[in-house]
């Protein structure tokens, strides 16, 4: 029998990865539009940002600290997709390389420490149902294990996208801005339609 940690790690890693809620997947997938393989450690940063935004507030709805409205929330996660998108198009125009530590990009990394904090609150809901009764005691160790395990995923799928662009980038000669254009530009439209089918 898998200890509670393992339990959860495990939930964690296949809640971020599953392609039926693949809103915050699509999340991840813009936030590395703008960057190549070799820029792995700023995506890795700005997934950190993101991972601590959306702990905080899964902490704070799983022990009932903040009210949680469902509606709103899960009308808010594409909404941020679509703002990543196009700051991920503004970015471009003026910074191509994205070489130094700018401004922007520290704005970049603030966006997604924001952006995470609503993505929380769309996993409390998901957390708070796997909670076992009798477990309470240990829901420090499970909120660990179950964010720790969202970071693996989310880590899993830069690596994927990031090898991806490598591929598009360098094999296929691919432009860099058409490519941001194009995952960009997808994950609006998919964020726009889910946005459209979530107004409260």
């Amino acid at each position: 029998m898998q200890s509670v940690f393992h339990t959860y790690l495990e939930l964690g890693f296949t809640h971020i990865a599953d392609l039926k809620g693949y809103d915050h997947i699509l999340f991840i997938v813009a936030l590395c539009a703008i960057y190549r393989l070799q820029q792995w450690r700023k995506v890795a940063l700005l997934v950190t940002a993101f991972t601590v935004g959306h702990s905080l507030t899964l902490a704070l709805a799983a022990l009932n600290i903040i009210p949680i409205n469902t509606a709103w929330v899960e009308f808010l996660i594409p909404l941020t997709i679509m703002a990543t998108a196009l700051y991920n198009v503004l970015i471009h125009r003026e910074e191509a390389q994205l070489a130094t530590l700018s401004p922007k990009l520290e704005f970049n990394y603030l966006l997604a420490l924001i952006f995470g904090l609503i993505h929380g609150m769309g996993f409390s809901n998901f957390f708070r149902s796997m909670l076992l009764p009798g477990e309470e005691g240990q829901l420090v160790t499970q909120l660990l294990a179950f964010n720790i395990g969202v970071e693996l995923g989310q880590l899993a799928i830069v690596g994927g996208v990031l090898s991806l662009a490598f591929v598009m980038l360098y094999w296929l000669n691919t432009k860099q801005r058409e490519w941001n254009l194009f995952i960009s530009g997808a994950a609006f439209g998919l964020a726009l339609v889910m946005a459209l089918e979530r107004v409260p």
